[in-house]
């Protein structure tokens, strides 16, 4: 009677090893997936905001001073942001700006990337009854802005 209870059993094994693998997959993608736009949003922020307290440090007296403080936001978000892989296809002055207005003297740091450019270097998943995964918006958009 033993041994017809093991062939009874004897594919139980592997059927709930991939139930256990789906949940697992589902859950480990998801988390690399998110991890990555996670990450370069922060970076973002932190370029953005390091921008503009740079700026700040340009003398208002300085000749061409719009010039100098739009040049020298750049400059800070280059640094900031060269960690980033050149796969993601982040263009400095493409995908970011430094626009200073002079007239309220506001200077206006932003990066406004893509999420399809995203898709060249990790695969979306399409789940049924869930979507696509991971579920970005069509932009990822960081600004930062101070009024001398």
């Amino acid at each position: 009677m033993r041994t017809g209870f093991r062939k009874s059993q004897k594919g139980a094994v592997a059927i709930e090893f991939a139930l256990v693998f789906i949940i697992f997959f589902a859950v480990f993608y998801g988390l690399v997936s998110y991890s990555l736009p996670f990450v370069m949003m922060q970076s973002f922020n932190e370029a953005t905001a390091e921008a503009v307290r740079r700026s700040v440090a340009v003398d208002p007296t300085t000749p061409n001073y719009s010039t100098v403080v739009v040049n020298t936001a750049n400059a800070a978000l280059t640094q900031r942001l060269q960690w980033l892989p050149t796969a993601l296809n982040l263009v400095i002055g493409v995908d970011t700006s430094a626009v200073y207005d002079a007239a309220t003297g506001t200077l206006t740091v932003t990066v406004n990337y893509p999420v399809s450019k995203l898709n060249q270097v990790m695969p979306f998943l399409v789940l049924p009854g869930i979507g696509t995964v991971p579920n970005l918006p069509s932009h990822l958009t960081a600004a930062s802005s101070l009024q001398f």
